[in-house]
């Protein structure tokens, strides 16, 4: 048994919950509710004081992209992490970007968090923060574009944890304005199309997970 530690909404957590029903992992969802990922009981499961984390049978294993990789390799069927070598290659790199260029930066921080994740946690948003990171949300659509040119997943022709990992950020984007007005001219809302048709995606959206709970 998997236990992932999340909140809801969280894009993180849902890409280890897509992973492990993309594996039929047999998982639960124990909810980290605003500001108790600070408390001691949850520290213990990430000095970081971040979310998710995972328990398999007592193996604790916290960031996202640790914890795809190795339920990747846990449950090795059906493969997650493309055999050719520059096919991984993109893959890993896609993550990467996400990491370090969408979350972390104008995407994620700016525009997602002060149009959707503010509105619903009851917090009001920064506009000037808002104005300040459409440029290089816009440059992060046009280089995750060039992923998808001509192909159906990120790594190439099959899904990888790339695609798991980077398309619950996406979707936050796509469900504010301004983010589906950068993505309406690229092949990115065809992308998430195909994810969002899969039971992996299906089950986990925010408004999925509210309704489960």
């Amino acid at each position: 048994m998997i236990t992932i530690y999340t909140f809801i909404g969280s894009p993180y957590g849902r890409a280890v919950q897509a992973t492990c029903i993309e594996k039929g992992a047999t998982h639960r969802l124990v909810e980290v509710k605003p500001g108790a990922h600070r408390a001691p009981e949850h520290v213990a499961r990430h000095p970081f004081a971040k979310a998710p984390t995972i328990d398999h049978d007592g193996f604790g294993l916290y960031e996202t992209q640790a914890i795809l990789r190795y339920l990747d390799q846990v449950f090795p069927d059906p493969p997650l992490t493309p055999a050719d070598p520059k096919a991984r290659a993109r893959m890993n790199q896609a993550i990467g970007i996400n990491d370090c260029y969408f979350f972390q930066r104008d995407a994620g921080v700016g525009l997602v968090f002060n149009r959707v994740i503010a509105p619903k946690l009851g917090f009001p948003s920064d506009e000037a923060a808002v104005a300040a990171a459409l440029p290089g949300a816009r440059h992060f659509v046009e280089v995750l574009a060039g992923y998808l040119d001509g192909r159906p997943y990120l790594a190439g022709e099959a899904l990888s944890l790339a695609d798991l990992h980077v398309a619950p950020q996406m979707q936050l984007l796509a469900d504010c304005a301004e983010g589906a007005d950068m993505l309406k001219a690229t092949p990115i809302p065809g992308w998430l199309a195909r994810l969002n048709a899969r039971p992996s995606f299906k089950t986990t959206s925010w408004d999925a997970l509210l309704e489960a709970a």
